[in-house]
């Protein structure tokens, strides 16, 4: 697999989204943007009862942004629009009417940590480690601190956005809330997540979408308050200290 893509494949009332990107599943603007409107369509489809959210491959669910893209912003509003394309992914996910599923199969990473936050239920394996590398480069986990918040409350979001340099056990990611099972391989993962997604598909549509805004109670800020954010990543991504960073990244 070498192409980029954004999949949906609709069985049975469920909605599977698989994203992939061959750079460890990083996610570039128009990436993003196919998965905001991917997951929206799916919430506005009566077929669909439930999503399923994964990435292809075995390995890396979500690397976070794509550094090619990172390291070509040359000016505030170039970096606004980078950063609002997880910011549009996030509140796709908030308003989509059905219950979204994160399959996450391996580590996840910066903006990937934001995406697997904002599903209403979250099954990964024990290689699914996380990292918010945010702070490494000179920005910080903004647009997604919310969604990560939301699901470790504030002391383990800041303790991971402080801890830049250090992945997080899956295990870890379960005790704090992000996870809701965790499995010993992607196999088990498959097979529960598929269980978990047909039986959600017998209860009642309309009573799993009064739920979902229950849940998202509090959250009818985030279109405002998601923009603010990238106009923060957007300017810090400018700084001489990650311009610099970033250019060791460069291939």
């Amino acid at each position: 697999m070498n192409e980029a893509y954004v999949n949906q494949n609709i069985q049975n009332g469920i909605a599977t989204i698989e994203f992939f990107h061959p750079a460890h599943n990083s996610l570039p603007g128009d990436l993003l943007a196919k998965l905001a409107s991917t997951i929206t369509e799916a919430g506005n489809n009566k077929e669909v009862k439930v999503v399923v959210l994964k990435s292809g491959g075995n390995r890396t669910f979500c690397a976070g942004a794509s550094f090619n893209e990172l390291m070509s912003i040359n000016d505030a509003e170039t970096g606004k629009i980078f950063f609002s394309g997880f910011a549009n992914v996030i509140n796709a996910m908030r308003k989509c009417p059905k219950f979204i599923i994160g399959r996450i199969q391996g580590k996840t990473v910066g903006g990937g940590v934001g995406v697997a936050s904002a599903t209403d239920y979250c099954m990964a394996t024990k290689f699914a480690a996380i990292k918010l590398s945010e702070l490494n480069i000179g920005i910080g986990p903004f647009v997604v601190g919310p969604a990560v918040e939301r699901k470790l409350g504030t002391s383990g979001f800041s303790q991971i956005a402080i801890d830049a340099n250090s992945f997080y056990e899956a295990e870890w990611a379960k005790q704090k809330g992000l996870y809701n099972q965790v499995y010993d391989s992607v196999a088990e993962l498959d097979e529960e997540v598929q269980k978990f997604a047909e039986n959600l598909c017998t209860y009642n549509v309309e009573a799993m979408k009064e739920m979902k805004k229950v849940f998202w109670n509090g959250t009818e800020d985030w279109d405002e308050l998601l923009a603010q954010r990238a106009v923060i990543s957007g300017r810090l991504v400018l700084s001489d200290f990650t311009k610099e960073t970033l250019k060791r990244f460069e291939k």
